[in-house]
């Protein structure tokens, strides 16, 4: 055991020698292998950080952790015969509906309801047209996890008694009070004056729509300045994570029940996991990643085909230095691990750098672009994984060839 452990031990010696010896041949030899690293691992955080982002905007538009119920609603693309069947027999959601799931949903910690609307807005000759108009009751603020920043936001006196009150998107608050707070000043709708009681923060834009383009009022002024019988959506969410599958459940049992359906009819409404976009994103990032890397993959396979020319040149400039270690015993298997080990720690060596060089690049695109991107353990084993198995794959005929050397000949050439 001991001479196996010193055998290793001065093989890679040797080669960590032969590698500083010849420090710009290394250098340029492993251009190709620190670029393919780096690509793979600049990749897959991209990637990483394109699902964080998404999943991020989606729980700011949408919020996380909750469900909806409304009459027509999918997370994913319904086909034309589906749309046109559902859209026969989908009924509205109607607000005794929603009182009748809130009070008796168990399992649900708050459920909401709400209205969507489009308005243009005019204030003193000042217009901003298709804003969305949010009919909402107090508990979408929980379950959405609205950030008031000034202000509050509705109650539940407000909803019952359809009070004049509002809270402005960042955009509208900046468009009609762009100095100072918006608190207690009045913007009309539709003629209507309504009094500013809270700002929600900003939240940016979801797929190029602006998501601060809008205002809450109380979805009973809703229901009065729009006059719509589209129905309601219905909001909720659970305490705690492990029951969220049993209130969503449980609501959908309720809404049937409430509805008549047998156990053989099908749902006459929709209910959406807000949740299931991010498993979409899971595929939507895994289906890029599939594609992508292994195309930066062949970065790698290159940079393999030139350590094998470099270790080819290698084995021609040591003939001596092999013919000398045969002839004082070494078995070929050595002198064949010799080379091995040489080939794989180059490219280690190569695929530590092109790591060092990918944190750099995601550090400054981070600062850049603003998108947080992360370095997934995953592919930092990828990438030392392959760039390892690339040196020892192409370190593999030069080592056969070092090893089939016959001392004499060796010895005699040099």
């Amino acid at each position: 055991m001991r001479e196996l452990t010193s055998f290793y031990y001065d093989a890679f010696v040797i080669a960590l020698k032969s590698i500083l010896e010849h420090k710009l041949r290394a250098f340029l030899t492993l251009i190709g292998i620190i670029i393919g690293v780096a690509a793979v691992v600049v990749v897959g955080a991209s990637i990483s950080g394109l699902k964080t982002y998404v999943i991020d905007r989606v729980s700011k538009a949408l919020g996380s952790e909750h469900f909806m119920i409304t009459r027509m609603a999918s997370t994913g693309r319904m086909s034309d015969e589906e749309y046109e069947r559902k859209n026969r027999r989908n009924k509205k959601v109607t607000w005794l509906e929603y009182q009748y799931v809130r009070e008796n949903c168990v399992s649900c910690s708050y459920v909401a309801a709400q209205m969507g609307g489009n308005a243009d807005l005019d204030q003193n000759g000042v217009e901003m047209p298709a804003v969305s108009i949010r009919g909402v009751t107090p508990e979408m603020a929980e379950i959405e996890k609205k950030d008031i920043e000034d202000g509050r936001f509705l109650t539940a006196q407000e909803v019952e008694r359809a009070a004049p009150v509002v809270i402005l998107g960042a955009d509208v608050k900046d468009k009609y009070f762009p100095v100072g707070s918006a608190i207690g000043k009045e913007i009309k709708l539709r003629g209507v004056p309504l009094t500013v009681i809270g700002v929600e923060k900003a939240r940016g834009s979801f797929m190029g729509t602006p998501m601060d383009r809008l205002i809450y009022i109380p979805i009973s002024l809703h229901m009065q300045i729009f006059n719509r019988s589209d129905g309601v959506q219905i909001h909720a969410n659970a305490l705690r994570r492990e029951d969220f599958p049993a209130a969503m459940d449980e609501a959908n049992i309720l809404l049937r029940n409430y509805r008549k359906l047998t156990g053989s009819d099908e749902d006459n409404f929709s209910l959406v996991n807000t949740d299931e976009f991010n498993s979409q994103m899971d595929q939507f990032t895994g289906a890029i990643a599939a594609v992508v890397v292994p195309i930066t993959m062949i970065i790698l396979v290159v940079g393999g085909i030139v350590v094998m020319n470099i270790m080819l040149v290698s084995v021609t400039e040591r003939t001596f230095e092999v013919g000398l270690r045969k002839a004082l015993g070494a078995s070929r298997k050595q002198i064949l691990l010799q080379f091995l080990i040489e080939s794989a720690l180059l490219c280690v060596c190569g695929g530590l750098v092109g790591l060092l060089a990918a944190t750099g690049v995601v550090a400054l695109i981070t600062v850049i672009a603003g998108m947080t991107m992360t370095i997934t353990p995953g592919y930092i084993i990828l990438s030392i994984a392959v760039s390892s198995s690339i040196g020892i794959v192409a370190g593999l005929y030069p080592a056969w060839k070092a090893s089939k050397l016959d001392p004499i000949v060796a010895l005699t050439q040099a």
